[in-house]
């Protein structure tokens, strides 16, 4: 069975933060650079803003071409939760959306004549 890589992004809310996990958010805020930390790993990425509203989580994982086999999207929502869980925080409305980067096709330019 082939395996693909994949690109999943999960997007979700945090939902209601104590005083004390705000700090520990802006904190953690304070470390982070989005510019080269917001990109797609295999480790995953989680990024928030200032507003602590909304977060994204990317990652990128290697499956089964067969979904049957495994579910990226599940995989990268389970991985966003346990990296939400390790900063202790609460979230809702986790949503994944998959890009299977071994189907994309690539549109090449075309030379001048």
């Amino acid at each position: 069975m082939a395996e693909h890589t994949y690109r999943v992004l999960v997007r979700g809310r945090f939902a209601d933060l104590t005083d004390d996990q705000r700090a520990t958010l802006r904190e953690h805020l304070k470390g982070s650079d989005l510019l080269r930390d917001g990109g797609f790993s295999e480790e995953g990425g989680l990024t928030f803003d200032e507003k602590l509203d909304f977060f994204s989580y990317r990652v990128i994982l290697t499956a089964p071409s067969d979904p049957r086999e495994g579910k990226p999207d599940e995989a990268g929502l389970r991985r966003a939760a346990a990296a939400l869980d390790a900063l202790g925080v609460d979230f809702r409305g986790l949503r994944a959306a998959v890009t299977d980067m071994d189907e994309m096709k690539i549109n090449r330019p075309k030379r001048l004549a």
